[in-house]
């Protein structure tokens, strides 16, 4: 819909960012301020205003160094966007592809980020829908940003006739229903583990014939049987994240983070597991968690990762006073 050199407004356009079935991102400088960001122009233009308008304020709620912040929203030239911070990184969908199963550290630092942004938006009464690793993007300073919460909310308005939303692979059973909940997010964010700590999904798209057999969990193998250097505890908290029924699984992103953070304080077993897998390396970090609070996001003043909203007493993950 643009092209590069163009102006729109005040924004001139430097590169297209990537296309999906939502719409097309692109990189953009805003020449007033000489700042680059990120415009995401929807395919769908012919939409009632105000329900275009519904992402961009939804989205406004969301005030998160994890979460890719909105800007403002524009009408240019009769074409809508949403103007959005420009993230210089990678997504983790293209770290995974390049580099197959991540290390445990990083792939632990990256799950805590990831808790951090759904358990803000969450709490904000916002679901993702969509989340999985080509909506994640790493910065090249390591921090995660989550991107497009609120497109499902679009895509629902403007699909016809229904209500089916998310990427299969990581759809959580009851979204093949149409249904949705917070701990359908979990769910997708249990797969996203999964997939970074084995370099592969846990299962190809399900067939319709295969529905039924993911709701009974048959398609799902433990990610231990793949990568044996996955921790038994690390293990049992994906595959929890990934219960086929959702009273079955995490409710909050808080508790998952909790778990990841408590596997760490209990020394692993001398013996093999029920797999016949000799026990691996913990993860390495600790923490105490501390009681439920929102306080306002602080980086470490080491290590200058994102501090866990419940854990700013000492850095998870180089272990340093705050």
């Amino acid at each position: 819909m643009f092209f590069r050199g163009q102006t729109i407004g005040k924004y001139k356009i430097l590169s297209a960012l990537g296309s999906g079935g939502f719409g097309t991102v692109y990189l953009a400088e805003d020449t007033w301020i000489g700042k680059k960001v990120a415009l995401k122009v929807p395919h769908r233009q012919s939409t009632n205003f105000g329900e275009l308008l519904r992402e961009p304020r939804l989205l406004a709620s969301l005030n998160h160094p994890n979460i890719v912040a909105v800007l403002t929203a524009e009408k240019q030239d009769n074409v809508f966007f949403i103007v959005m911070e420009y993230v210089a990184g990678e997504t983790l969908e293209n770290i995974i592809g390049r580099e197959g199963a991540i290390e445990m550290p990083r792939s632990l630092d990256f799950t805590c980020q990831i808790c951090n942004a759904v358990d803000h938006a969450h709490r904000q009464g916002v679901l993702h829908r969509d989340l999985r690793p080509a909506n994640i993007m790493v910065a090249d300073n390591g921090l995660v940003k989550v991107a497009d919460f609120g497109t499902s909310r679009f895509l629902e308005l403007a699909a016809v006739g229904t209500t089916v939303i998310g990427s299969p692979p990581y759809m959580a059973p009851e979204q093949f229903h149409g249904k949705a909940t917070f701990a359908s997010d979990l769910y997708s964010l249990g797969v996203t583990m999964y997939q970074m700590m084995t370099g592969t999904l846990p299962y190809q798209t399900p067939a319709p014939a295969d529905i039924e057999r993911l709701m009974r969990g048959e398609l799902v193998s433990p990610p231990r049987l793949r990568n044996g250097r996955i921790p038994q505890r690390i293990n049992d908290i994906i595959l929890k994240a990934m219960a086929p029924e959702v009273t079955e699984r995490y409710q909050r992103a808080a508790d998952l983070l909790d778990d990841l953070l408590a596997a760490d304080r209990t020394p692993p077993g001398r013996t093999t597991d029920r797999a016949g897998l000799a026990p691996a390396p913990a993860p390495v970090f600790t923490a105490a968690p501390k009681p439920r609070e929102t306080p306002k996001p602080r980086f470490c003043l080491h290590c200058n990762k994102l501090l866990p909203a419940r854990h700013q007493d000492r850095c998870p993950f180089c272990a340093q006073a705050q």
